[in-house]
């Protein structure tokens, strides 16, 4: 098998696991709150990661480790996981799988005005085109198939769906540290964010009322989501020629996603939905690909 299929097999698998964790995310989301939902996920992810760190090796370069290189691994676990999904999964709780799915989609838009305003980066009309048309798709969406009907279902819930693409471009804006190895980084992320999250269930929330559907749900979004589906995506990179022959197959995903929401969820999928999304979609590849 040449390298470049590699990468397609990859990242297909890659694109697969990520097309089920929304309607894992809402199924489990109806058995267990939010809170619940992410402790177990993220400690999931964080043993997910221990293990391939420890056999890739890595696990020795903690010992060469600075102050600042643990504190600002604190700092990105705050962001991501513990602040993002947080954010995410409380959205999911609030809103239809085909809502919350797709308005967490414009995060590369968000990214690129994030830029400006943090990174002193300079900005060309057609990121702004590009706004336009993803935002049409965020109305398209959020109207829950009354694209007549200005008023939001659900307002809190669009706002935190859409807000949790906020909080994803500032840590990829963030997370630019070099001279540590992709998944030991990730590791220590969720090391933080695995802390951060025990002591707000403690203090916030319980384990009562626990259920055994909810939290096999949660484990399944920490290994698909948050753990392999990474490593999986590296591999693909590394294998490819180029990284526009993957990267671009990752809007696969969400459509895919539609079907298992259908399937898996019961959710009648809102033409408003199909429309939002592609226009999302159209949207982030007018900002990345140059097509005007």
């Amino acid at each position: 098998m040449t390298d470049q299929r590699k990468a397609y097999l990859y990242a297909g698998i890659a694109i697969f696991f990520w097309s089920t964790v929304a309607s894992a995310f809402k199924v489990g989301l109806q058995h267990i709150n939010f809170i619940q939902f992410l402790f177990f996920a993220s400690w999931t992810s964080l043993f997910i990661l221990l293990i391939i760190n420890l056999f890739r090796g890595n696990l020795k370069q903690l010992r060469s480790l600075k102050k600042k290189d643990i504190a600002f691994s604190a700092l990105m676990g705050a962001l991501s996981p513990f602040a993002y999904y947080l954010v995410l999964f409380k959205a999911y709780e609030m809103l239809p799988a085909q809502v919350a799915q797709p308005l967490n989609m414009v995060w590369p838009i968000v990214l690129v005005f994030l830029s400006v305003i943090l990174l002193k980066q300079k900005i060309s009309y057609k990121s702004f085109i590009a706004l336009f048309i993803s935002f049409i798709g965020v109305y398209f969406i959020s109207s829950q198939g009354e694209p007549g009907v200005l008023a939001f279902k659900e307002p809190l819930g669009v706002i935190l769906a859409a807000g949790s693409s906020l909080i994803w471009s500032l840590y990829w804006i963030y997370n630019v540290k070099k001279g540590m190895d992709e998944t030991l980084q990730l590791l220590l992320n969720f090391f933080f964010a695995s802390v951060y999250i025990t002591i707000f269930i403690l203090i916030f929330n319980d384990f009562h009322n626990l259920d055994m559907t909810g939290t096999a749900l949660a484990v399944y979004a920490g290994i698909f989501e948050m753990g392999i589906t990474f490593i999986l995506w590296i591999k693909a990179m590394k294998y490819t020629a180029s990284n526009d022959k993957i990267s671009n197959l990752v809007y696969i995903a969400p459509f895919l996603s539609l079907v298992f929401i259908h399937y898996f969820v019961g959710e009648t999928i809102y033409v408003t939905s199909l429309i939002g999304l592609s226009l999302i979609v159209i949207g982030i590849l007018v900002e990345k690909l140059r097509l005007i």
